[in-house]
């Protein structure tokens, strides 16, 4: 029996435009019809669980005591399709305004070990707004979703937790540093580097904490050393640290990070804050490589399905990369040369021109 899923997950990988059960059933010559791929797409389960079985034999080769969870949302845009409730308008705070797409909460498991470094997807959120309310100021019809991405973000931490699967640290930018995100991950017994907004009130001792005195953290860090504070509400002590950064057009900004892991200096903060990057890397490589926008289904659960095998073939790639070294954008530089290169030998044969070499 074909295994449809392997299959198109290899179209996804291989394909350079828009994807479909048609495109793939012309692609194996009819051997299996576009219905019964459509089929697949539309029915069974797929979502986090479903994600967690199918990777859990490759990504416990991998595990150490020592990795990270790193999460972070992304938007796969699909400005064609209807609006309903998980394809709608999000804020992208990447272009600063709301766009239409289907907003997806992730977390990638990030390792390190003799084996090699692993950066693989172990859950995922599809976030729906099903809410509809009237804005009294703007008196226009807007959606919200019943469960927010903090609620979520919760949720998804205490579900890896479950799955036994090892880790240290909980990476994640300012969205997600929320006192009661703090709170549960180190109730855990889990570590985390958050970024956090400049706005957050802090104070260096107990005594200025039990008499109010709070400043901005701006006021509590002191240069670029690492220094424990309070943060107000939180209620556990916790490490702060300022990083200044210089921009490609020359200026400089900074930032501040901070963690519950009390023993961390300046350069152990940066060495793990800089592995949140790869959670960007993921996003880019599901959309440009793996073809998470570019299926033109209308239902709700074909596109959540083809999103799904999205994942999964990014999976493949990962796999592909640690086996031979070469990363996911080169293996598809190679697969679009070598596409191309069969189109130019097809159409000189259309042509009826005679080719004297054969490309490599």
């Amino acid at each position: 029996m074909e295994n449809i899923e392997d299959l198109y997950t290899d179209y996804l990988l291989s394909s350079f435009g828009q994807v479909t059960s048609t495109g793939l059933s012309s692609l194996l010559d009819g051997s299996i019809s576009h219905d019964k791929i459509t089929r697949h797409l539309s029915g069974g389960a797929s979502g986090g669980k479903e994600l967690w079985l199918s990777v859990k034999p490759f990504v416990k080769k991998y595990r150490t005591e020592d990795a990270c969870i790193i999460f972070d949302d992304t938007i796969v845009e699909k400005p064609y399709s209807k609006v309903e409730g998980h394809n709608c308008y999000h804020f992208d705070h990447s272009k600063g305004i709301n766009v239409k797409g289907i907003n997806m909460l992730n977390c990638l498991y990030h390792s390190e070990s003799e084996k090699g470094t692993v950066r693989c997807p172990v859950n995922y959120h599809l976030v729906a707004k099903l809410l509809h309310y009237c804005e009294i100021s703007t008196k226009k019809e807007k959606r919200k979703a019943t469960v927010t991405k903090n609620e979520l973000f919760r949720d998804m931490v205490g579900q890896v937790v479950h799955n036994q699967l090892p880790f240290r640290y909980v990476l994640a930018d300012s969205w997600f540093c929320s006192n009661d995100n703090m709170k549960f991950i180190h109730k855990k017994g889990k570590r985390f580097i958050f970024e956090i907004k400049a706005n957050r009130l802090a104070c260096r001792d107990g005594t200025e904490r039990d008499n109010g005195r709070w400043k901005g953290i701006r006021e509590t860090v002191a240069g670029d050393a690492p220094v424990e504070v309070y943060l107000k509400g939180l209620g556990i002590r916790v490490l702060l640290v300022r990083q200044v950064f210089t921009n490609k057009d020359g200026s400089t900004g900074e930032r501040f990070l901070v963690s519950n892991d009390l023993g961390l200096d300046g350069a152990g903060f940066m060495a793990v804050y800089k592995k949140r990057w790869s959670v960007e890397e993921y996003h880019k490589g599901i959309k440009q490589n793996a073809s998470a926008g570019r299926s033109p289904a209308n239902s709700l659960k074909t596109r959540a399905n083809h999103i799904f095998h999205s994942i999964l073939a990014y999976v493949k790639l990962e796999k592909l990369r640690l086996a031979n070294g070469t990363n996911h954008f080169a293996k598809r530089a190679k697969v679009y040369l070598a596409a191309v290169k069969a189109a130019y030998r097809e159409l000189n044969r259309i042509k009826g021109i005679k080719v004297d070499y054969e490309p490599a």
